[in-house]
Order: C-alpha cells, then sequence, then structure tokens
C-alpha cells in the first residue's frame, strides 16, 4: 500500500485513486496530516471550480412528510413536532426575496410528499417564480422521491438541479436507517429518473452514522463518480432527540464528526474534482465556523436560510440547528461576512451549474457536420 504522501500528491495531480487509496485519505488523524489533505483539496477546487463562492437560498416550506425515517426530526411518527406549511404566496414571496438580494439560486425542500396535490402546488410556485424572475433566478428542488412525469413537469415548469440524498450508498445500512416500506432501490433509480429528465442531479450522504464503516464512505465516493454525479450535499450525522436512531448513541463526538464530514468534502473534491459540494450547515451546528472549513476543505456551496423565521423552530431534521432566530437580511450579512473573511468571493446574481455538468453536455453534444 502506497504512503499517504505519495497518494495525496497523485490525487491533486488528477491521478486515478482507488477504493483502496480512498481509505487511506479517508484514515488518517495526524493534524498535519489532515492540514496536507484540506490544502491539497482547496488547490484543487481553485483549479476546478474556482474560489467563488455561490449562494443556494434555502426555503424549508413545509415539515410535512410521509416518510418515517429513524434518524429524522420530522419523520411522519414524531408527535413532538409542530407541523406547517407555508403558502404559495409566502414561499414566493422568499423567492422573490432571494431574487433581489443577488442570490443567483434558490432551493426548495421540504418533506417529502407525492400526492397530486403536491405536485400541482409546486408547479405552480415555480411557473409564478419564473414569470416573475424573468427566468432569471436558477432553481433546485430537493423533494425527495417521484415519478419520471412529475420530474418533468417541474423541470418544465422552471427547475433545473435537483437533490436527492441517498444518505447512504449501502442497502444494508440503509435498511437499518429507515422502516420496511423505504426502498433503497427505489431511491436509487429517481437519480436515474432525474437524469433522464434533465436536471443537474445531487445527492449525498450522512457521515459517521451507527454502524457506518470506512468502507461504507469509501463506497460513497465511489457511488458518486460512477453515477456521474453533478452536485453533492453530505453532512456529519447529528443526533435528534426525539427519533429512534438516538437511542443508540451513547458516545456523541462532535469533533469527530466535523472532521469525518470535512475529510468527505476534501476527498469527494480530490476524487470528483469539478463537481459542486455543499458547505451544509450541519458543519456549523458542531463548530460556529464548521461551514468556512467546508469551504477551505474544497466546497464551493452555502445554501443561506430565507425561510420565514416563525418556520424555522419547526424543521429541524437533526438537534441545535443554528441560525433558526435570524431572519433573511441577517443570514445574508453574517454569510456573506464569513465566506470574504476567508478570502473567497461570492457569486451574487450567478447560477453557479456545476461544471461537471457543463462539461458533460459539451462533451456529449452531437457532432454537427458542416
Amino acid at each position: 500500500m502506497m504512503a499517504f504522501p505519495d497518494i495525496l500528491a497523485r490525487a491533486e495531480a488528477g491521478g486515478q485513486l482507488s477504493p483502496a487509496d480512498l481509505a487511506v485519505l479517508l484514515g488518517i488523524e495526524r493534524d498535519e496530516d489532515l492540514q496536507a489533505l484540506f490544502q491539497a483539496a482547496y488547490r484543487v477546487k481553485l483549479g476546478t471550480v474556482g474560489n467563488k463562492v455561490y449562494f443556494r437560498g434555502i426555503v424549508e416550506f413545509s415539515n410535512i412528510c410521509r416518510k418515517d425515517c429513524y434518524y429524522c426530526g420530522i419523520r411522519r411518527s414524531n408527535q413532538a413536532v409542530e407541523r406547517f406549511q407555508m403558502t404559495h404566496a409566502e414561499i414566493v414571496n422568499a423567492a422573490i426575496w432571494a431574487y433581489e438580494n443577488d442570490y443567483g439560486s434558490l432551493v426548495l425542500q421540504s418533506g417529502e410528499r407525492n400526492d397530486a396535490n403536491f405536485a400541482d402546488f409546486i408547479a405552480d410556485i415555480l411557473t409564478e417564480v419564473k414569470v416573475r424572475t424573468n427566468g432569471k433566478l436558477g432553481i433546485t428542488l430537493s423533494l425527495g422521491e417521484q415519478t419520471e412525469e412529475v420530474y418533468r413537469r417541474w423541470f418544465a415548469c422552471g427547475a433545473h438541479r435537483y437533490l436527492l440524498r441517498m444518505e447512504t450508498t449501502n442497502p444494508r445500512l440503509y435498511a437499518q436507517l429507515h422502516p420496511a416500506d423505504h426502498s433503497w432501490v427505489e431511491r436509487r433509480a429517481c437519480l436515474d429518473r432525474l437524469r433522464q429528465a434533465g436536471y443537474q442531479v445531487g445527492t449525498g450522504v450522512m457521515i459517521g452514522l451507527p454502524g457506518q464503516t470506512l468502507d461504507d464512505l469509501v463506497h460513497d465516493l465511489v457511488f458518486f463518480k460512477e453515477q456521474d454525479i453533478d452536485m453533492i450535499g453530505m453532512g456529519p450525522y447529528i443526533v435528534h432527540q426525539d427519533t429512534p436512531m438516538a437511542q443508540q448513541v451513547t458516545d456523541f463526538d462532535a469533533d469527530r464528526q466535523l472532521m469525518l464530514g470535512l475529510k468527505m468534502v476534501a476527498v469527494a473534491r480530490l476524487y470528483l474534482r469539478d463537481v459542486n459540494i455543499a458547505a451544509t450547515t450541519a458543519l456549523q451546528a458542531l463548530r460556529h465556523n464548521g461551514r468556512e472549513l467546508g469551504l477551505q476543505a474544497g466546497a464551493n456551496i452555502i445554501m443561506p436560510n430565507v425561510t420565514d423565521t416563525k418556520y424555522r423552530e419547526a424543521y429541524q431534521l437533526y438537534s441545535n440547528k443554528p441560525c433558526t432566530n435570524e431572519n433573511s437580511s441577517m443570514c445574508r450579512g453574517c454569510l456573506q461576512g464569513r465566506v470574504q473573511g476567508i478570502g473567497e468571493s461570492i457569486g451574487f446574481g450567478e447560477w453557479g451549474d456545476s461544471p461537471h455538468f457543463l462539461r458533460r453536455q459539451t462533451t456529449s453534444a452531437p457532432v454537427v457536420q458542416q
């Protein structure tokens, strides 16, 4: 087996990495090795996607969910959470605020529903946002498993990116995280449907799950590459006290979870090169500067919350979520200062599409005979 410095040098140069190589990179513990990993990933970030951070204003518009995932605070069976659903007008107003404040893109996220009324509701919102922003606001959806027909409908209405997290790419572990009526195969099939519908496709996993191994995380990275994923949204697992999984966690270590999350960001950047990678809010939940550390480890996307503050406390997938009491303007100013404070610039008013997606579109375009 090659030593860490040799593997890191090859990774930075764009050489091929085996699963064993990935395991070495993810398994390092020494501070000097960690800093070398993060610095190499940052240099690759600069060379592939640049030092510009793109803001995706996120609207978490409903915590009503048909799913019952054992780790999630808004799972169907959680009777302790107060359910809410923002109105059409409230969601559109949040989107317009994002547009007028130079966020190039919006994310619409909620608990999972797949009924006809929900499909209509989203289609109507997308149509109005597209009209009122002259099609200039990029739109990402994170609304779970749907039919290809629904995905195509929403794409036609104006959405062009979709994030569907697998949470783990190990079917055995997935079965331990979900009730029997939740299907890893179905969720995996949705990624194909999204690609067929024309979206930039994003996925991601939870990092540091009970029962998760280093080999599982290596397989997650290999899965991203094999599926030709365009954007990654992954973060450390954080306990929510009102979930069955909370009973399995007796030794939660915030520093360990944070470092494992940062290593996954860095190795993903080295391995996947030109994809978009989010510095997720979960990193900040573990340390006040967690999102900045994520950017310095190779991430290039941040999702400021633009949800009305009266709803934020009720949308907690994990405990102690940050920024629940800050309004949209406060979040914007805070994150702008944080990003610029580490020497990064912000792509205000830009979609910030995945360079990986754009490159694939260019290379797959048909040759026109002159």
